[in-house]
């Protein structure tokens, strides 16, 4: 079974305007740095309801 990265690790690998693109060091992913924000409140509302 696969697991998913939770990247946590990350660089700046592009600045485009407004825009920050980072990398994950662990899995090679490149998104958004805003994109990134939004993954790790996800993550925390994920833990909230199952504690």
């Amino acid at each position: 079974m696969n697991t998913v990265c939770k990247h946590p690790k990350v660089r700046v690998v592009a600045r485009e305007e407004d825009v920050e693109f980072v990398e994950c060091l662990d899995c090679g992913e490149v998104f958004d740095s805003n994109e990134f924000r939004d993954m790790q409140i996800e993550d925390l509302q994920d833990e909230e309801e199952t504690a």
